[in-house]
């Protein structure tokens, strides 16, 4: 039962911080029919992230300060 609750509750978290983030990258780009979908349609995080990854450079700035982090620290051990 507890073990169940934590899943949903593990669920329930990805899903407001994807939607979260899709809603506000959608409403800034002023994709209206995308807007509608993520906010209409619960998907797990799904959509939000399918609209990131195909609309915004979002997945490419963390992918960068993850590149610019490495190689930071590799300086420093230089």
């Amino acid at each position: 039962m507890i073990q169940n609750m934590t899943l949903i509750m593990v669920l329930v978290v990805w899903s407001i911080i994807w939607k979260g983030l899709g809603l506000w990258y959608s409403a800034r780009n002023e994709d209206k029919i995308w807007f509608i979908l993520i906010l209409v349609v619960n998907t797990a995080g799904i959509i939000p992230i399918i609209y990131l990854a195909l609309k915004t450079d979002f997945f490419q700035s963390v992918f960068k300060s993850e590149k610019t982090k490495k190689k930071k620290v590799k300086k420093k051990k230089k």
